[in-house]
């Protein structure tokens, strides 16, 4: 079914087309373009996407519908075709079938067909638990994640979704995989406050070209147990650097860097994209971005509408005339132009400033989580595909995820993250000490240092309880032991991270300062690496206990071998990336520093 096509009388709904598979517990959607009643007329031959969880198998009878009410909603809650405008960084849409083109779908339709004789409507089950991981929904691109849910849909589905996109290409910026097996992801979503567009008239000055306005880096682990969300408050004073934005000719232009300005600068001026926004993410954090997801004004509104509102709590009345958030104390579910004051009001909580307005988009944000994962949204096959439709029309990415099955593969990997062991936390920062106004902050480096290094050493704000901790303990446990003497360590040193001359220096301080006399610098490892690493013989045990201690190496560090040395062989040291001086532990924070701000994604709270 085409994007054009949606509200005739004679197309059916694709929220219409989902069955129960007994095999599988799942919905499937059958297609049936004829009008037939037959299960061999109605089920698709299309291909299945990648990761479909409940292949329809021929013979297979129909056992169950979508829950009730379904056809009747989608025609109820259905709406014509609207169109679509560009956001800041905004390359093109493609049409369902693989060409640009303008979107003009609505999110509705039709119901058509009726139940054959006898049949009776069958009230959807109660989603198991481990369905309840499969949808991952999140923030500025949380409707993204939904399309999971959909992942037994068939192949016209997804050229309906794919041709909702906008997509962005970041060239080196980004990530060209969905995400690498064996290696956390980080996400960057930006909420941009672009007033241009049909739905965003209205909200400051309506000529504006757009700024990174809300910001939050989604760190999730290499074992996909725990997730951070990192907030960069707008008013940041930082570096831009210099970025290559991609033009629609496929040529790259070279756009100079920007010291000592806002971050919400990095993205919309001087013809930064979002490629830029992630270059100085990257640049404060010391965090690759994978990938970008970007959404404007209208996309709250149309997000928290389709996911049937958000529950939020006050602990007092707000009148703001500024963002026009109307609301008595106490619980509400709100949604459109409600939503959206919501997360735009800063003069009404803490000290009226943006740090207080990033806790009450986190409030909210977290909240919708906990909404998407609900029983009443996964149950319902036409809440889904509402969902999934806003989501795409809603979202730019980059090219990386820029189709309907890449973002439903990140979702799925996504999902494996319980929402108790998701962590929000914001960028420490201090009041810009060169203002006597205050209207900007700068990098409070004493504790946001060591918040980064947690989340590049892909540490846990949370407790989590994992095979990964079992080996991380095994690991520890090389570090305890008997330690040789400095004399007797015998080591060969590499480098094979971004330091220059790192070799050279490490084996100077550890002679000189350490009494290691017998290390050499063997100059550039054959490879470059991430993480430095030990490696040792078994009776070499004590040397490489010795080396840890002075280095401050991790226990993931240690590459104990499995046959001794012989003679005068040295252990063989290899600075990576994270290697910064000599004399700098490489070991990373276990804890967060007091005072930095933290919320759980799984608990409630009410706005003060």
């Amino acid at each position: 079914m085409d994007a054009q096509s949606r509200g005739r009388a004679d197309e059916i709904d694709p929220a219409d087309q989902w069955v129960l598979n007994p095999q599988t517990g799942d919905y499937e959607l059958r297609l049936n373009h004829s009008g037939g009643d037959s299960a061999s007329s109605s089920r698709t031959s299309a291909p299945r996407v990648p990761n479909s969880r409940g292949p329809v198998r021929d013979g297979d009878s129909e056992h169950g519908d979508a829950p009730r009410g379904g056809r009747r909603a989608a025609a109820r809650d259905g709406h014509g075709p609207a169109a679509r405008h560009e956001v800041p960084g905004q390359r093109g849409r493609r049409s369902a079938n693989g060409r640009r083109g303008q979107d003009g779908s609505g999110s509705g339709g039709t119901g058509t067909g009726s139940e054959p004789a006898g049949r009776r409507s069958r009230k959807a089950p109660k989603a198991a638990k481990s369905r309840r991981k499969k949808v991952l929904l999140w923030t500025g691109g949380t409707m993204a994640f939904v399309l999971v849910g959909l992942s037994a849909a068939g192949y016209a589905l997804y050229q309906h979704f794919n041709g909702n996109l906008s997509t962005v290409d970041v060239g080196g910026s980004g990530n060209k995989n969905v995400f690498d097996n064996d290696a956390p992801v980080n996400i960057l979503i930006i909420g941009t406050d672009k007033r241009t567009g049909k739905g965003n008239e209205g909200y400051g000055d309506k000529n504006s070209v757009g700024h990174a306005d809300t910001n939050i880096l989604f760190h999730v682990s290499e074992d996909r147990t725990n997730a951070t969300a990192l907030s960069i408050p707008r008013d940041l004073i930082t570096d831009i650097p210099k970025c290559r934005s991609k033009q629609e000719d496929g040529s790259e232009k070279v756009i100079p860097g920007t010291p000592n300005v806002r971050f919400n600068n990095s993205l919309g001026q001087e013809g930064r994209d979002p490629s830029c926004t992630m270059d100085t993410v990257k640049q404060i954090t010391g965090l690759k971005v994978d990938h970008f997801m970007m959404v404007d004004f209208n996309a709250v509104k149309e997000l928290s509408t389709a996911v049937g509102g958000v529950e939020v709590c006050l602990a007092k009345p707000v009148k703001d005339p500024d963002s026009h958030l109307n609301l008595s104390a106490g619980e509400h579910r709100i949604q459109g132009e409600d939503a959206l004051a919501f997360v735009r009001t800063r003069h009404s909580f803490g000290n009226h400033g943006d740090l207080d307005r990033i806790k009450i988009q986190q409030q909210f944000i977290a909240s919708m989580m906990r909404q998407m994962q609900s029983d009443d949204t996964l149950t319902s096959p036409t809440k889904l595909y509402k969902l999934a439709d806003a989501a795409t029309k809603a979202l730019t990415v980059d090219t990386g995820i820029g189709t309907g099955a890449k973002l439903a593969s990140l979702a799925q990997e996504l999902g494996k993250v319980n929402t108790k062991n998701i962590t929000f936390t914001t960028v420490p920062v201090l009041d810009n000490p060169a203002e006597k106004v205050k209207a900007t902050v700068v990098l409070n480096k004493a504790k946001a240092e060591p918040l980064f290094a947690m989340m590049r050493n892909d540490t846990s704000l949370t407790e989590v309880k994992s095979q990964k901790k079992a080996a991380k303990s095994k690991q520890d446990a090389l570090l305890k032991g008997p330690k040789a003497a400095a004399g007797d360590v015998r080591v060969d040193v590499y480098n094979g991270g971004k330091v220059a001359g790192a070799a050279q220096t490490t084996v100077a301080w550890l002679q000189n300062e350490k009494g290691v006399l017998k290390s050499s610098n063997k100059a550039n490892a054959p490879a470059k690496t991430a993480k430095t690493t030990l490696e040792y013989a078994p009776n070499q045990a004590d040397q490489a206990r010795a080396l840890a201690a002075m280095m401050g190496l991790p226990g993931s560090a240690m590459k104990q071998g499995t046959e001794d040395a012989e003679g005068l062989q040295a252990m063989v040291l290899t600075l990576g990336d994270d290697f910064e001086s000599a004399g700098t532990p490489i070991v990373g924070p276990a804890k967060v520093p007091a005072d930095v701000q933290q919320a759980n994604a799984d608990k409630a709270e009410c706005a003060k």
